[in-house]
């Protein structure tokens, strides 16, 4: 395949249909485009994840289309049927239930293989749920990390959460109602008691957002009966450009170390959340200190034996 692969090459539109990958809106229907009603009237299949969502938008567009079933459970054998269809000269539009196709939604396999077959793949941009939190948030856009969802299990969740520790950019999730409470105080707990914004059924009718301290946000949701909705969870980035002087606190990881209770990489996740500066520097001058108090106690352990 070229390294270049020109979506408007005329011959190419002769010998295969066209891979459309749609946005459709995350709640209010208004935010359809032009574009992606024109698409979905002149594609002769469009990919659903959930068939029974997707006739209800375009029932609204009086838009009588052909539908086919593409979610995660099917993904592999969906795709070999659409590849076919494709290949065969007809064009598809790809779509999921909210938001923007393959933003933690399935179409990555389709959309890859697609590419690898030479067929044409063309965007059709819209709604994208991290965006649109994103540019009401406050919290700074000029660099930020989509995470999507994170495992629902606690200990694989703990275990991402302390990858993303020292990630200085705006953190960018998605969440269950049903977690959002434990996963907020896990993040507590390993990034400390950081600014957050959660964003609940945006473009809807109980569209809300909630800025505070993620401590903040957990006691709210907590005085509520229920938690309903799509959640989008911002959470701003480690800050690791706080002046800082390690010979400051010298004396006290000294202390910790001799007592021998806490480990280096325990001692400077601890020192991290307390100060506000990176973890891997902390934890590179808490091993050389380590070091260096462990080689004088050989040099005193020789120098008694000797004596």
């Amino acid at each position: 395949m070229p390294l270049n692969s020109p979506i408007n090459d005329p011959l190419r539109k002769f010998l295969t249909g066209t891979l459309y990958i749609v946005a459709t809106p995350i709640g209010n229907l208004n935010d359809i485009t032009f574009r992606a009603l024109e698409t979905f009237e002149k594609v002769e299949l469009i990919a659903a994840e959930d068939t029974r969502h997707t006739k209800k938008l375009l029932a609204h567009f009086n838009i009588k289309s052909r539908l086919v079933a593409y979610h995660e459970h099917n993904e592999e054998q969906s795709a070999k049927g659409i590849l076919e269809k494709l290949k065969s000269g007809s064009s598809v539009a790809l779509v999921s239930n909210a938001g923007t196709p393959t933003v933690s939604d399935p179409g990555y396999r389709l959309i890859n293989t697609a590419i690898k077959e030479n067929i044409t793949v063309v965007p059709i941009p819209g709604v994208s749920a991290a965006i649109t939190a994103l540019s009401v948030s406050g919290l700074p856009s000029d660099r930020f990390s989509f995470i999507g969802f994170l495992p629902p299990k606690s200990r694989k969740r703990r275990e991402w959460l302390e990858q993303l520790v020292d990630f200085a950019s705006t953190l960018i999730f998605y969440e269950s109602p049903r977690r959002i409470i434990t996963v907020m105080e896990d993040m507590k707990e390993i990034f400390g008691d950081r600014y957050a914004v959660l964003s609940r059924e945006m473009t809807k009718m109980y569209e809300e957002f909630l800025r505070g301290n993620l401590s903040e946000l957990v006691a709210e949701l907590k005085t509520r009966p229920a938690i309903k909705g799509e959640i989008t969870l911002l959470v701003s980035g480690d800050k690791i450009e706080k002046p800082f002087c390690f010979e400051d606190i010298r004396h006290q990881v000294e202390e910790e170390l001799k007592k021998g209770k806490t480990g280096v990489l325990q001692l400077a996740r601890q020192l991290s959340k307390s100060y506000g500066v990176s973890k891997n520097m902390l934890y590179d001058k808490i091993l050389e200190l380590k070091s260096t108090i462990e080689q004088a106690s050989d040099g005193d352990k020789g120098e008694n034996a000797n004596g």
